[in-house]
């Protein structure tokens, strides 16, 4: 019972410790993300969840610190005034971190909202045509929806490498100026005119730019959600062992003695202690 015991304690210690590294890290990534670098990020309303981060970060290192010592000095009182204490702060952060799920669930339609709001493309703030360029041509797509969203503008970040010919006979026969398959559509020149070289049709990429964007902006309230979840089972260990430390007294099993009388009946009786 006794080397148990002094499994439990030191677990205890290690998944306290464990929980004062994940306040550091709530602290770390509440204060050090920011949104501003993508111009719709302001729709994510993922604020809260730095707010959760910023408050309970910080909250948690000094609970954490007050369970080490409580562990360590095998201090029952404290370690169930400890236990309550993270109890109250799990119920809290339930609360108060439950929204996120909900703004990851309505990203989406939000996102969508915004993508018809600034179409025209060339039409919409200068920052957001720099930042969507930006985009397209790091990771080859055009558009929000699809290349129409620049109606007659399209910027050269569009621009796609040909296909094999063989491949632009397969797409010259179809009737339409795109195809569902390859990375480029055609567009015809006289539509959209691009450069003074464009006299006939233009390759530009087929795939839009906003599923790409919708994943850079839910990334970071998903890290957050998967950062809480996490905190938030070390904070139910660390409950469970300090409390059954802290309640050491009423589920320990007593040490008993037996003894058999002159009529061989055997008796249990608590083995005295030294005092």
């Amino acid at each position: 019972m006794a080397r148990c015991r002094s499994y439990l304690r030191g677990l205890a210690i290690c998944v306290t410790v464990l929980l004062m590294v994940s306040g550091v890290v709530m602290i770390g990534v509440g204060f050090s993300s920011t949104d501003g670098n993508i111009p719709v990020a302001q729709l994510s309303s993922s604020g809260d969840g730095l707010l959760v981060l910023q408050v309970f970060g910080p909250i948690t290192v000094g609970l954490s610190v007050l369970g080490i010592c409580a562990a360590s000095l095998d201090l029952k009182p404290l370690l169930l005034v400890f236990s309550a204490l993270i109890f109250v702060e799990f119920v809290a952060l339930m609360v108060f971190a439950s929204p996120l799920v909900q703004v990851q669930a309505q990203m989406d339609s939000a996102v969508d909202k915004v993508f018809l709001n600034v179409t025209p493309l060339h039409r919409t703030e200068d920052y957001i045509q720099n930042e969507l360029k930006k985009l397209q041509a790091s990771d080859s797509c055009c558009g929000l929806r699809s290349f129409e969203d620049w109606e007659n503008r399209l910027p050269v970040s569009c621009l796609c490498t040909p296909p094999p010919p063989t491949s632009n006979l397969q797409l010259g026969s179809q009737p339409n100026n795109s195809s569902s398959e390859g990375p480029c559509v055609m567009v015809h020149g006289d539509h959209y005119p691009l450069t003074p070289q464009v006299t006939d049709k233009i390759w530009v990429h087929s795939e839009p730019c906003g599923p790409i964007l919708k994943r850079y902006l839910s990334f970071p309230i998903k890290l957050r959600i998967g950062i809480i979840s996490t905190f938030a089972t070390i904070m139910m260990a660390a409950i469970a062992l300090c409390l059954a430390l802290g309640l050491e007294e009423y589920w320990k099993t007593p040490p008993v003695e037996t003894t058999v009388d002159d009529y061989n009946r055997v008796k249990y009786q608590p083995k005295p202690t030294l005092t």
